[in-house]
């Protein structure tokens, strides 16, 4: 990783700055990668987002040409200003503070308008097929597939259930609970595939002049859609509630036509969206506890609470449901 004065010096031979213009190099904080953000800024007013990242990661060396596919593509993303790959040093576009994490707390009309902004956008990316994808010159991560969707669950056994919730489950629950969660995963990977996100949650879409634009995607990869609906519609961070969720859902089902009615799509909906949340789960007790950001062990009540529900209006995950129960004890 570069030094702030490496940083800034590349920085200032891109943007064509002489040494006499002053320049503020500002971190960004709080975010469990290895990718390390900050804001430039120079005279006049003028701002940059700069982005140092650790190549040994597949993923952190994908995202500007998947950024500059998205933009070419008219998805709302931040323009690609310079990407140095030997020096992993990347500069963008600036869309400023404001995400819809923390507008949490504005009125439900200012933010219904915004996720029907940021559903749209996500419909777009939705639209584009594994045939239709440059997979020649963009690189992406492996397809979600049998192995993805058994990682993520080991995961929230290990970190949440095992490590956070101090829950040892018996073998035979176990071994229904792992039949359970790999059929669910059978019946994701039979459903409609398209170009997902991956992190589609509240603070990873930006809004700027009343518009949304998608951030750290350096994750995406060709799955199910519902697994990024379940992403922002059930995300932990911010409280929807049934109404709400509901509208948005149906907003987006209006988008285009489905060769499946509403009662299945919103079944479909409900297991991706715990599929999702296991993740979540598994992340926060990872990053909490082995990494020690104890900020996410903050969200693990709410994340918890929305895969509860979620397995409940699945109809289909008992098992599951039964687990969350028993982690509910626990915190």
């Amino acid at each position: 990783m570069k030094s702030n004065d490496e940083l800034i010096a590349c920085a200032r031979s891109f943007l064509k700055l002489s040494p006499e213009t002053e320049v503020e190099l500002m971190p960004f904080g709080g975010r469990g990668s290895d990718r390390a953000y900050f804001r430039f800024r120079w005279s006049s007013g003028n701002s940059a987002i700069l982005a140092n990242y650790e190549p040994s990661r597949d993923e952190n060396n994908y995202f500007a040409d998947i950024a500059r596919y998205l933009y070419e593509t008219g998805i709302p993303v931040p323009r690609i200003l310079q990407h140095d790959r030997t020096g992993c040093f990347i500069i963008m576009d600036d869309l400023g503070d404001t995400d819809l994490w923390s507008l949490r707390n504005a009125s439900w009309e200012a933010r219904k308008k915004l996720y029907q902004k940021t559903l749209i956008a996500v419909h777009r990316l939705h639209s584009i097929s594994e045939q239709d994808f440059p997979s020649g010159r963009v690189m992406l991560m492996e397809s979600f597939g049998p192995n993805l969707y058994r990682w993520e669950r080991n995961y929230f056994r290990d970190n949440a259930v095992k490590s956070l919730c101090g829950i040892t489950l018996s073998a035979d629950f176990e071994q229904q609970l792992e039949k359970e969660l790999s059929q669910l995963a059978e019946r994701l990977e039979c459903g409609r595939r398209s170009l997902v996100h991956r992190d589609l949650q509240s603070q990873n879409v930006m809004i700027c002049h009343d518009e949304p634009y998608l951030i750290d995607f350096q994750g995406m990869r060709f799955g199910s859609p519902f697994y990024d609906l379940g992403s922002l519609l059930c995300d932990p961070y911010v409280a929807l509630t049934d109404a709400e969720r509901r509208k948005l859902l149906s907003y987006y089902f209006g988008l285009s036509p489905w060769d499946i009615g509403w009662e299945s799509f919103e079944r479909m909906f409900w297991e991706a969206s715990a599929q999702r949340l296991m993740q979540a789960l598994g992340a926060y007790g990872f990053l909490g506890i082995v990494k020690g950001l104890k900020n996410y062990l903050a969200h693990i009540p709410s994340g918890l609470a929305n895969l509860r529900s979620a397995a409940e209006n699945a109809a289909t995950l008992p098992m599951l449901l039964k687990t969350c129960q028993m982690c509910g004890e626990k915190i």
